[in-house]
């Protein structure tokens, strides 16, 4: 153990230790020179058999550390490797564990456990969305520090991974069992974001019931079988997360993240009261039809009966303050009348609202069939260029909003080629003509690529698509489409750059033609800043990152120069 009051590498002074579990001793140091008072966390060689594997670790920790910089994470500021001993000098988080707030005080109230677990979803988000997604695979109350201001940091990532596309499963287990998820245990394939949605709901479960999931009887509950004045709607989502099978969890932390801010909208009671809401709309629009039945004479006023119930659906849709809800009713508009446009685009447009397009969102389409024949038929029979307007709409959800990354642009191009066939005549619609076919050409080169690369026919493939990409940029720079689709075009471009860049040299595009692009996202991306909303600056900050490593590419590929400030 490190001795109270020793100066380690001559400038961290220890002051009292704070914490130790069985590997490892964590400090309070100060450096005295600058006046800062910092963490020190120590793994001692000679009490730990496995010390090879523990450092493996900890390197590992360090190295994802020094990439991440979020409000809800510590920073590493030092990393000291001795005969003795490994050190670790990060930020001193001025609190206690979760796991503390409940040994002294039991189960919190579920309104601060979802406080904190909207904190949780942002980290996990903004880990999740890296370049090279960052799995951390070990959410549990003893790595949760709560500070004096109600905010939350996530503490030890000694078990975080990064996510690798093509692993079929981990190299190790790793995790707290209990909290840990079912394919921690390996034999389920590679852990993943859904892994960490498991974890952040068992330890969800821990903090509103007392109940440590790591202890006996072992089982996750509905969390209103340990206090029924809990909340049903929190219930549904904790149930939802702990589901064994990672399919049936939720696939993203912002559709977790939304349910979340929402939790009181899913008690059973307010899904008992909206059912009743559907009931009587249901019962309007029956009796409308009866009137039409009763003859020639009543179709005008029941024509006027059915509009009237589609115009009342489309106003509690606007006022309600739930977007899944409104969703829901924008679909019962359709159902009502599937000729008419309004509902259709208004549910795209609150679908998009929250810059995700999600499963329960497209459920309501599938349910309702809109995307085969009987609505979409009579739409377009009766309404053609509204019909393909929503069509181009519905392409631009998946494609750029769509939750799951390796479904979005095939189910997109079903959509796209829609438009494109009604706009193909429509010469106001030539813009939008031009950007179906392209998303038809990119999509048609995701579909191919790997069989292509498999059997060697690959080759002019990555050219065409390199100028397809182009081609999109300058048809959205002539004509700007929101703000988050721009975004995703650059950093499609920059991604593919990295992915790509040898392919394309083989296709023949040059290097300077590629550097030059990525020089204009830099400065569109500088102009798109100012003004630009935090969500957009996250965006722009992390394509900035994938076009500094998209240079580095081109550098290697082609032996030119790197840019300055890239070397």
């Amino acid at each position: 153990m490190l001795k109270i009051g020793s100066v380690i590498d001559g400038k961290y002074k220890i002051l009292n230790a704070i914490g130790h579990g069985g590997m490892s001793n964590v400090y309070l140091a100060i450096n005295e020179k600058a006046n800062k008072p910092w963490a020190v966390k120590e793994v001692r060689k000679a009490v730990n058999k496995d010390f090879n594997l523990l450092k493996q670790s900890l390197i590992m920790e360090t190295d994802l550390l020094k990439k991440l910089k979020h409000p809800n994470l510590p920073s590493i500021i030092d990393v000291i490797d001795s005969d003795e001993n490994f050190l670790i000098v990060m930020d001193y988080i001025e609190g206690n564990t979760l796991e503390r707030l409940l040994t002294e005080e039991g189960a919190q109230p579920q309104e601060k456990v979802a406080d904190w677990a909207l904190q949780l979803c942002d980290v996990l988000d903004y880990l999740h969305t890296r370049a090279v997604p960052v799995i951390y695979r070990d959410m549990k109350p003893s790595n949760i520090m709560l500070k004096s201001d109600g905010s939350v940091v996530l503490i030890d990532f000694g078990t975080a991974r990064e996510f690798k596309e093509k692993n079929v499963a981990d190299t190790i287990w790793l995790g707290t069992k209990g909290y840990a998820a079912p394919e921690q245990f390996g034999g389920m394939g590679q852990t993943d974001a859904r892994t960490d949605i498991y974890c952040l709901g068992t330890t969800l479960y821990h903090l509103v019931t007392g109940h440590n999931p790591s202890e006996p009887p072992y089982e996750i509950y509905p969390i209103t079988k340990w206090n029924e004045r809990l909340s049903t709607g929190l219930a549904r989502i904790i149930a939802k997360c702990t589901r064994q099978n990672p399919d049936d969890r939720y696939q993203t932390v912002r559709e977790l993240r939304y349910d979340l801010a929402h939790y009181h909208d899913l008690e059973i009671q307010a899904q008992r009261r909206y059912r009743g809401r559907i009931r009587l709309f249901g019962a309007v629009a029956a009796l409308s039809l009866v009137c039409a039945a009763g003859g020639l004479g009543f179709s005008a006023a029941a024509g006027r009966k059915q509009g009237d119930t589609y115009r009342h659906i489309i106003h509690m849709a606007e006022i309600s303050p739930d977007s899944d809800a409104a969703c829901r009713l924008y679909m019962e508009a359709v159902a009502l009348d599937a000729a008419r446009g309004e509902a259709y685009h208004a549910f795209y447009k609150k679908a998009v609202e929250d810059g995700v397009f999600s499963d329960a969102e497209e459920d309501m389409i599938l349910k309702l069939g809109i995307s085969t024949h009987k609505y979409l038929q009579s739409f377009q029979k009766k309404n053609p260029k509204e019909y393909a307007d929503f069509c181009y709409e519905m392409g631009n959800a998946y494609w750029y909003y769509y939750v799951h990354e390796e479904n979005r642009q095939s189910r997109a191009v079903s959509w796209f080629q829609a438009a494109m066939d009604d706009y193909a005549d429509d010469e106001a619609k030539a813009a939008e003509y031009q950007r179906c076919r392209l998303y038809v050409e990119l999509g048609t080169f995701y579909k191919n690529v790997i069989a292509s690369q498999i059997d060697g026919t690959d080759a002019t493939l990555y050219g065409a698509y390199w100028n397809s990409l182009t081609e999109l940029k300058a048809l959205n720079d002539a004509k700007p489409d929101r703000e988050i689709i721009t975004l995703r075009i650059y950093r499609e471009i920059a991604s593919r750059v990295v992915e790509y860049v040898g392919y394309f040299k083989e296709d023949g595009v040059s290097g300077e033609e590629i550097a030059a692009m990525l020089n204009e996202i830099e400065e569109d991306l500088l102009k798109m800043e100012q003004g630009a909303t935090s969500a957009a600056q996250k965006e722009i900050d992390t394509i900035r990152w994938i076009i500094d490593g998209a240079h580095k590419m081109v550098h290697a590929a082609y032996k030119t120069h790197a840019p300055s400030g890239q070397n």
